[in-house]
């Protein structure tokens, strides 16, 4: 008899999803606030009309892994690239990962780590931080020598805190490491430091980033994995053939020639954060100190469910965190415009 049921794991699952609600202000996904440039729009006209449309792309994407690895003063062979990060992610877990090996988190932190590892096959292992969100060492010690782990996860700055992961955690990690690192960087360019000068052949560490925030092409969907050349081969085997279209290719090599003028508005974003997190500090509500675009919050005065529907009534959504596990009451807000976080902020007030 036909059966029409999902495997076990995508039955015990609900997907990973963020309210899209139209409103004014739209703070919840954590994209860039602002469009990518001008002159980067007007040259994708170009870039349509040049590619053979009826050919196959470059399957291994060798200019635009050649472009990236200039970037980072890395060679092309240490270089991935697929359709957005989560892509990277599901490939190294395709690879590393599956039926008869676990996957180690530590939570909270970015919840697609687990989805994709139990949907791919793997068992979840979940490493505890304290109740201020930060990871103790031992922890990590005491997860990676129960388990072992085949692939280990930490997200840098961490999603949904925002919190920035002391550099001797990830070096401790790699200490008693039993399979492969993934230091997933999503938001590198808010931090004070990167694992990226860690890479190297004789270090099981991946080095994940996107395009999606301060380069503006999260439409696009194009992450990339930094990793030893060894993995990258790997890696190579356990993906699709020609997963990466030229279009998308191109486009990509065409923004990497914008990098100065998107990075500017780093500064900006951060300025933003602080008045946000200054803001909220200043109505008694609980703050984590944010490395990435966004702040994660605790409204002390009312229930956060109710705080999330006022600003939604004032036209701003932010993501609600409350219902997480270990993120009771808690909120998640993008830094936006300055116009946006005003408005944000205005809205707080009288919410609280």
């Amino acid at each position: 008899m036909a059966t029409f049921e999902p495997r076990e794991q995508i039955q015990a699952m609900s997907g990973y999803h963020s309210p899209q609600v139209d409103v004014p202000v739209r703070l919840n996904t954590n994209e860039s606030p602002f469009p990518p440039p001008a002159g980067w729009v007007e040259k994708l006209a170009f870039v349509a009309s040049t590619l053979e449309w009826n050919r196959y792309p470059d399957r291994a994407a060798h200019e635009l892994r050649t472009v990236i690895a200039k970037r980072h003063g890395v060679r092309p062979e240490m270089v991935f690239v697929a359709n957005g990060s989560n892509e990277v992610l599901q490939t190294i877990l395709l690879t590393y990962g599956g039926h008869g090996r676990c996957v180690a988190t530590f939570e909270p932190t970015y919840q697609m780590y687990a989805q994709i590892a139990r949907v791919t096959g793997a068992e979840v292992v979940v490493g505890e931080r304290r109740a201020d969100m930060t990871l103790d060492p031992h922890e990590i010690e005491r997860v990676m020598q129960k388990h072992t782990p085949a692939v280990t996860f930490l997200c840098n700055p961490n999603n949904p805190t925002g919190l920035v992961e002391p550099r001797e955690n990830l070096e401790i990690l790699l200490q008693h490491a039993t399979g492969i690192v993934v230091a997933d960087e999503a938001y590198a360019e808010f931090s004070d430091w990167s694992a990226m000068d860690m890479v190297s052949e004789d270090r099981p560490l991946a080095v994940t980033r996107t395009f999606s925030k301060t380069l503006s092409m999260a439409a696009l969907r194009v992450g990339y994995v930094v990793a030893p050349t060894w993995m990258v081969s790997q890696l190579e085997i356990a993906v699709l053939p020609y997963h990466l279209d030229a279009f998308k290719q191109a486009a990509t090599i065409a923004a990497l020639s914008f990098t100065a003028e998107m990075e500017e508005r780093v500064s900006l974003i951060k300025s933003e954060r602080s008045r946000i997190e200054a803001t909220l500090a200043s109505h008694n509500i609980e703050v984590w100190p944010s490395g990435a675009n966004f702040v994660l919050f605790r409204p002390r005065s009312r229930p956060a469910a109710d705080i999330w529907q006022s600003l939604l009534n004032a036209g701003v959504l932010v993501r609600d965190c409350s219902s997480w596990a270990r993120l009771d009451g808690c909120l998640r807000v993008t830094v936006g415009t300055p116009a946006e976080n005003t408005a944000f902020l205005d809205a707080i007030d009288a919410a609280v």
